[in-house]
């Protein structure tokens, strides 16, 4: 199916239209035309045929809905889609961190069997919050994240299901040591090193030209921006004294700020050309 093909080093072609949307299209309304997206994708590799497949994906998974402005046919985003996209902003560009000053926030929930759906959600939300796990039914995450924590869970009517507690590790392991039993920072430190290799490469050839191309900047970084920007929702933004001595963390989020401040300006030039059409 061409919505599977992999167009643009191995990013869904659906993956890459979110990305476009929200970088994009809220700042004139939520809305693209068909046209306008089609071209866009196409410099990123896409084809026709898997945008049209992928926008008809992003429309039964309710993310977009068809709209049309002035005559022209296109898609808007949804409440939903708006909400998710807004939620990842502060995560995505901000990256705020903890101290160990601001303890844990535990969330100890039960979900009856009957549920399934909703402790799927739920676990899924608490995933994509930072959340570690503890036990069975306790999840913890860094307490700076309490009120994101409380707010994502009343907005997806998981509340009831859950007790939040403010807490403070009083032993009797090394927490540092246990937090490697929490999350899989392994895991985590792997997918940092994946976006480096990838990314340092597109650093240094920008760092060489003199002028921009802007559809190169803008293909450049919405690839950059749709690999970047799953990894602060699965990095609890821990205290940097609790992290591994040889954390690449930091050294990904700082690469992808340098393309962000290199590749952003140019890249917002393209789309205005391209939506003027």
């Amino acid at each position: 199916m061409a919505e599977e093909v992999s167009h643009s080093r191995g990013l869904r072609p659906r993956a890459l239209i979110v990305t476009i949307y929200g970088l994009y299209a809220r700042e004139v309304g939520g809305w693209l035309s068909v046209g306008a997206l089609i071209r866009l994708m196409a410099d990123l590799g896409v084809d026709e045929p898997a945008v049209r497949s992928s926008i008809s994906r992003l429309k039964r998974r309710g993310i977009l809905e068809a709209e049309r402005v002035d005559g022209a046919a296109g898609y808007a985003l949804s409440d939903q889609a708006r909400a998710i996209l807004d939620e990842g902003d502060r995560r995505i560009f901000e990256r705020p961190r903890a101290t160990v000053a601001d303890g844990w926030v535990l969330a100890v929930f039960s979900v009856p069997e009957s549920e399934r759906q909703q402790r799927h959600m739920l676990r899924s939300r608490l995933s994509w919050l930072g959340f570690g796990t503890v036990a069975a039914g306790v999840w913890i995450a860094p307490g700076h994240l309490e009120a994101e924590t409380r707010d994502v869970l009343e907005r997806h009517g998981l509340s009831s299901y859950v007790d939040l507690f403010l807490a403070s590790y009083q032993g009797f392991a090394d927490v540092a040591d246990e937090i490697e039993t929490w999350w899989d920072l392994d895991g985590l430190q792997r997918m940092y090193d994946d976006f480096v290799v990838s990314q340092q490469v597109v650093l240094d050839r920008w760092r060489r030209r003199r002028s921009p191309d802007t559809a190169e900047a803008f293909a450049d970084y919405v690839r950059a921006l749709t690999e970047w920007r799953r990894l602060p929702f699965l990095d609890p933004g821990l205290a940097p004294e609790l992290l591994p001595t040889d954390w690449h963390g930091a050294r990904a989020a700082d690469l992808f700020a340098d393309l962000r401040g290199r590749l952003a300006g140019p890249a917002h030039q393209h789309v205005e050309g391209v939506t003027a059409r």
